[in-house]
């Protein structure tokens, strides 16, 4: 698909959200720059680019600036947090967006963290405000962040996609741009590594000395190098996360005894650092050989550079240096095993990568395997969507086992305008997409764990494969049959259904509500809930829906009741907020509900 081609997509997208939430009576007016900033996040979370990202709006002056954000999104731990700013133009054509405005865009959202860092900010606003929260936290937790972004979001196309770090209060915050042509590049690719390209006469001063061996010419060469500490701490700073194989990506820990010895070794012994380390692995899609000054053999270039192990050992670097700052990077040295990635198989290339992930990291406590795309729940899955029809026997549900497939999906099959329309709005919409990470939520969500389901969407992954090990482990298989499959998507449909609705109830934390409303529809009624009607109609009666709007309101006032004070979206991941949550009386429906089968 072509960038205009894209543009006039994404902003259909919009228009067709906004029709759709508007046809739910009392619904405020879904202004389009949130709605455009609200699918841009989600694709962002999607690629591993962000965690749960909110929507959020605030558009103010204090004095005689101004101040301005559109959503954020805050790790699990409290360490990360990312804040969004949009400029959304609405256009049918491609659009140059200079620079000077992307950059006071940053500079309007940067002045909403500074000023809430230094406790100026939250005492100025009215309380209801949904960004009220998020200045009290910003406020409270300024000093434990380890790392801020900025996102500039626009539909427009813009030259520079970075801008210069900042230093606010101490620390350092990075400004990026998500304009149309990144953005188009993430969702024709399905990978954000694809943009990582690596210099290394750039950032190590010429090629990384090397082994060089060509392997199988239609699946990968290897190298065998040595990074030096400094540069990866400076790819860490510049790509953050985004370096990291997703399911690495995951069980990062600043505490765990791996990055105490890491820790120590850099304090107190940095050259033995090479000698004690195992090293790390590193896939790519692309790889250019140059000269070293030794006249040797060298890596020069690395496109879509990743991380499958050693995340750790990579993330610990940067945060150990930014720690102690007298650590001299200059003394250690990095092993890396390097794999040239060689197939033109999407499908394929993610398969390979997660067989690597999962052997180079099965010497882990972390079960690699359990997380593997080519797992097979997974593919059994995906064979299952691609046979099972909706009862129409025309439509049918895409499992998303590898990223990216939807999008190549329709690119193979819509060979021509019409197939491609076809495919696109009857046979498989995008709003029966269904992701992994997805997957995991919803089922999470009606097995009656809302603090899992609410961790965002690698964590909450990782403790849905859990589950299923322990099953296989057990000798149950967790493949459903044919009459499993459709119940599983009719919980599929009502997670849909109900985040719809409650979307434009509430100016914040909407996915946080859906997630405890699909828990206790199942906590109370699981067992008379008729999914093979649910299946059926693809979607619910009009009397359920007018139920769930109403416990929407319970839901809602239960979690802000029980959370004291802290932001909805943390607070929603602790267990003691599903057992708070749980002694709420939800109001009996009022009238027949057809999905709810009576009591015998």
């Amino acid at each position: 698909m072509e960038l205009i081609e894209f543009l006039v997509q994404t902003r259909a997208e919009v228009s067709d959200e906004i029709a759709e939430r508007m046809t739910i009576s009392g619904t405020p007016y879904p202004y389009p720059e949130l709605v455009f900033s609200e699918i841009v996040m989600r694709h962002m979370e999607d690629v591993g680019m962000t965690y749960e990202p909110q929507v959020c709006y605030y558009d103010t002056k204090v004095g005689n600036a101004n101040i301005k954000l559109s959503g954020y999104s805050v790790s699990e731990d409290d360490d990360r947090l990312d804040l969004f700013v949009s400029i959304y133009m609405n256009a049918e054509t491609l659009q140059s967006v200079p620079d000077s405005i992307t950059h006071k865009a940053a500079e309007q959202c940067l002045r909403f963290l500074s000023l809430s860092a230094q406790g100026k900010l939250a005492s100025t606003m009215d309380p209801s405000n949904d960004a009220h929260e998020l200045a009290v936290h910003i406020e409270n937790g300024y000093a434990g962040l380890d790392e801020i972004r900025i996102y500039v979001l626009t539909d427009g196309q813009v030259k520079a996609k970075n801008f210069k770090s900042r230093e606010i209060n101490g620390k350092t915050v990075r400004l990026e741009v998500m304009d149309i042509e990144r953005l188009h590049r993430h969702w024709s690719e399905g990978k954000p590594r694809d943009e990582l390209v690596v210099n290394f006469d750039d950032v190590a001063g010429g090629p990384l000395p090397c082994v060089y061996i060509e392997g199988n010419p239609s699946t990968y060469d290897y190298a065998m190098t040595v990074f030096p500490g400094d540069v990866l701490r400076f790819l860490y700073e510049k790509y953050g996360a985004r370096l990291l194989e997703a399911n690495v990506r995951s069980f990062l820990s600043a505490t765990g005894k791996v990055n105490k010895g890491i820790q120590a070794t850099l304090r107190s012994d940095p050259e033995k650092f090479v000698a004690y380390n195992n090293g790390i692995v590193i896939v790519a899609d692309e790889a250019r050989l140059g000269q070293t000054k030794q006249s040797g053999p060298g890596i020069a270039w690395l496109k879509g550079m990743q991380i499958v192990n050693g995340g750790q050992t990579t993330a610990s670097i940067y945060f150990t240096k930014k720690k102690y700052s007298e650590i001299d990077l200059g003394k250690v040295r990095v092993p890396a095993k390097v794999v040239v990635l060689k197939t033109d198989d999407p499908a394929a290339e993610e398969a390979m990568i997660s067989d690597i992930s999962r052997y180079a990291n099965s010497q882990n406590t972390v079960k690699q395997s359990d997380l593997s795309a080519n797992s097979p729940f997974h593919v059994e899955l995906e064979k299952l969507s691609n046979r099972i029809y909706c009862p129409d026997g025309v439509g049918r549900w895409f499992y998303e086992r590898a990223a990216g497939s939807y999008t190549t999906m329709l690119a193979r099959e819509g060979s021509t305008p019409a197939k491609y329309r076809n495919l696109k709005t009857v046979v498989v919409p995008p709003a029966r997409r269904l992701t992994k990470t997805d997957l995991a939520k919803f089922l999470n969500a009606w097995d009656g764990r809302p603090d899992l389901a609410s961790l965002g969407g690698q964590k909450n992954f990782a403790r849905f494969m859990d589950e299923i090990r322990d099953k296989e482990e057990q000798g149950v298989s967790a493949i459903p049959d044919v009459q499993g499959y459709k119940r599983m998507i009719a919980k599929v449909i009502l997670f849909k259904r109900v985040h719809s609705l409650v979307r434009p109830m509430f100016p914040a934390f909407q996915g946080n509500v859906a997630i405890y409303i699909v828990s206790m529809i199942s906590r109370l009624y699981a067992s008379k809930v008729d999914l093979d009607k649910i299946w059926e109609q693809q979607d619910v009666s009009d009397a359920f829906k007018s139920q769930i709007r109403i416990w929407a309101v319970e839901v809602n006032q239960a979690l802000h009741a029980s959370a004291n004070g802290r932001m909805i979206s943390e607070w929603a991941k602790k267990e003691e907020c599903w057992v708070s949550v749980q002694k709420v009386a939800l109001s009996s429906p009022g009238a027949l509900i057809p999905e709810i089968l009576p009591v015998k």
